[in-house]
């Protein structure tokens, strides 16, 4: 029998864990009943309000394997890694506001990334940027099982026990294995309830639920490590590698000011672009609510941020102060006895955590990463499954001649069955995939397998009407192939050649002194492969024929606005330009405030970003100010998100009711299942 005694979880947080997951589950058991075809399934049939939207999305992308990653980069920069997202402050909120990308695409009404491919471009396309899609998501999915159970096996003290596989060489680690099976059984059950309606409706309830212990964690966290000694501590770090100062990180090797300045850019490029989240995308009961959701978004994610940095500073303090002594040598040694470097800084955090936190605490913060694991996997696996079957297989199965459709019963059984094999997929790429790199670099250069192309392609299809099938072709493929050699190069080619190239050529002093990591890291090749395919598909489009797309069409708008079943009394053409960000003819007077206080928060954070780099030029703040700053910023944070945290829930809960009254009175359409019957490119498909 394989022991599983959780030695660190009392009987009360035992209790704690088991409520919390008994809520998840119970709602996940009453969405099934409004399940009834392929558009609930796939898109909640374009039910959901702006709160349910803003709770639910934040929750999916908040997942256990992301809170480590940031732990990983905070550890290692601090606070300093926080000044410079401040720069990226307003981007989000000119991005939410002029609609970029989501308005468009929900005028669409396309359920997936690649029907609009189809729309925009040729059948034959959808089906090669759907695949590429599907591989760039299922391997960055990959490892997320894996660093999610490690968390929970460091974090409860789980006995590890491994086992040879005879003459193969090869250590499989069981605990990791069956923590994994555990996670992704819990994971499909609740996907397969109800699809995107059961995903969206347990990721607003673990994520309300998550907001109310975040704030009960930040107290626990300031009284465990005084703001005296934490600013002591951090005080210690290296030249050129400040925990406070973000104007001396210079010597930082990855998380540097390059890191901040590239994701500036990827930020703005692979806006919508990664489909993860995808049932989110087409979730909206209409433009204008899921643009409202991505303006709403700039206030959710207060408390979450300043926690999750917070605990990893805590756990450096932990490794580098005399405070907690015992708990200080207990994490040494279970980081010692990982016989793995970057493992070691992968749990870094976690471990120390689990050997500080006191009852009741510990189930509490538990329950958090299970939720977020939860509701990260149940989102990943819908969409994973759902792309496989709407945009790989379906659009291959026409390019074969097959040109009936799938019943809604037998659409609904493929769908499951692809998220059964998605769940198979994560749990073997787990079990053998060497990690080689930090979680985040790994993010950004498997994310670029279709992120590279797919940037440029979607901002094309949605905005360029010169953009071609070809130009399409010729970004993806550049894309891809750069990323898929930086993957194999991080992970796989160089910590394995490197060993021998040394051993062999001994005598080279060049080759003897090559570093143990590649020169570029999972950003650097990532941006490249961006770059690279921007130019490719401009290049490409202005060689080949004009394809004289009729964008009004695609985006129903005009004389084509009443195949938009909302018809055309509720389609208002969006503002472009500057006017999309002042006060548009959709927004209501509740708009209005949202819009204004948003306006205030982000301005006063990015004007702040702006004055402190000029301050800077002509007097350098001590280490002593920048305490002070990371101090405001801690409790003005924290209060704001606190009073949202119950503004969200309020609304929220008010939404979640409105979707059910929708789902259960909404006339189903059987059609409304992701095929593409007319292209705007036939001839060119």
């Amino acid at each position: 029998m394989f022991p599983l005694a959780l030695t660190n979880l009392s009987a009360i947080d035992l209790t704690i864990v088991g409520v919390i997951l008994a809520i998840v589950v119970g709602a996940a058991i009453y969405t099934r009943r409004y399940t009834r075809s392929v558009a609930d399934f796939l898109s909640a049939n374009r039910c959901a309000g702006r709160y349910l939207l803003t709770l639910a999305s934040g929750m999916s992308g908040l997942g256990a394997i992301t809170i480590v990653a940031q732990w990983e980069q905070v550890y290692q920069a601090g606070f300093s890694a926080g000044f410079w997202g401040q720069m990226m402050a307003p981007l989000g909120l000119i991005l939410a506001l002029s609609g970029w990308i989501i308005y468009r695409y929900r005028e669409t009404r396309s359920m997936t990334l690649a029907q609009l491919m189809e729309k925009r471009y040729s059948r034959k396309f959808r089906v090669f940027s759907g695949s590429l899609c599907w591989i760039s998501g299922i391997l960055n999915f990959g490892i997320f099982p894996a660093v999610t159970a490690r968390f929970f096996i460091y974090f409860l003290d789980l006995p590890v026990h491994t086992f040879e596989v005879p003459g193969l060489g090869l250590t499989l680690n069981l605990t990791l294995g069956i923590v994994m099976a555990i996670e992704l059984v819990f994971a499909v059950m609740i996907a397969l309830s109800g699809g995107q309606i059961s995903v969206m409706v347990t990721d607003f309830i673990q994520g309300q639920l998550s907001n109310i212990i975040f704030l009960a964690l930040l107290v626990t966290m300031l009284l465990l490590f005084p703001w005296d000694v934490i600013v002591e501590t951090l005080k210690q770090a290296p030249e050129g590698q400040s925990k406070l100062n973000p104007f001396d990180i210079g010597r930082l090797p990855d998380f540097n000011i390059g890191f901040f300045m590239m994701m500036l850019f990827i930020t703005i490029y692979n806006f919508m672009v990664w489909q993860g989240t995808q049932g989110y995308n087409s979730s909206a009961i209409n433009p204008h609510e899921a643009k409202m959701a991505g303006i709403l978004a700039q206030f959710r994610s207060g408390v979450t941020y300043l926690l999750i940095p917070l605990a990893a500073i805590c756990a450096y303090v932990l490794m580098n102060a005399p405070i907690h002594q015992a708990a200080t040598l207990a994490t040494q040694a279970t980081l010692d006895g990982l016989g793995d470097a970057q493992l070691a800084k992968q749990l870094t955090t976690t471990v120390a955590l689990s050997n500080v936190l006191p009852v009741g605490i510990m189930g509490l913060f538990a329950s958090v990463m299970i939720m977020a694991a939860v509701s990260t996997d149940t989102t990943y696996l819908h969409s994973w499954g759902s792309i496989f079957i709407q945009d790989v297989l379906m659009p291959w199965r026409r390019l074969r001649g097959h040109q009936d459709r799938l019943t809604p019963e037998k659409h609904l059984r493929w769908l499951k069955r692809s998220i059964i094999g998605v769940a198979i997929f994560g749990w073997c790429f787990s079990m053998l995939f060497p990690l080689k790199e930090f979680i985040l670099m790994y993010f950004q250069v498997t994310g670029a397998i279709f992120l590279g192309g797919g940037g440029a392609v979607l901002i094309g299809a949605l905005y360029w009407k010169r953009g071609t099938t070809s130009g399409a072709w010729a970004a993806m493929i550049t894309g891809s192939s750069l990323a898929v050699s930086g993957v194999l190069i991080n992970n796989v080619l160089w910590p394995k050649l490197l060993p021998v190239i040394k051993e062999n050529y001994a005598t080279n002093e060049w080759l003897t002194k090559l570093p143990e990591t590649f020169w570029l890291n999972g950003m650097q090749l990532g941006f490249l492969a961006s770059l690279t395919a921007i130019a490719a598909y401009i290049i490409v489009s202005l060689m080949a024929p004009n394809p004289e797309i009729e964008m009004d069409e695609l985006l129903h708008r005009g004389k084509y606005s009443g195949v938009d079943p909302e018809g055309p009394d509720h389609i208002v053409p969006p503002s472009t330009g500057l006017a999309a960000l002042g006060f548009t003819k959709e927004f209501t007077k509740s708009d209005k405030f949202v819009y204004v206080l948003q306006l205030a928060w982000v301005a006063f954070f990015f004007f702040s970003f702006v004055t402190i780099c000029v301050w800077q030029i002509f007097q350098k703040w001590s280490e002593d100010w920048w305490a002070n700053w990371w101090y405001f910023n801690l409790l003005f944070t924290g209060i704001a998100g606190a009073i949202t945290t119950v503004w969200f829930l309020i609304c929220g809960t008010f939404d979640l009711k409105r979707m059910f009254l929708r789902l259960k009175t909404i006339q189903r359409d059987e059609n409304d299942d992701g095929t593409v019957e007319k292209h705007l490119t036939d001839k060119h498909s």
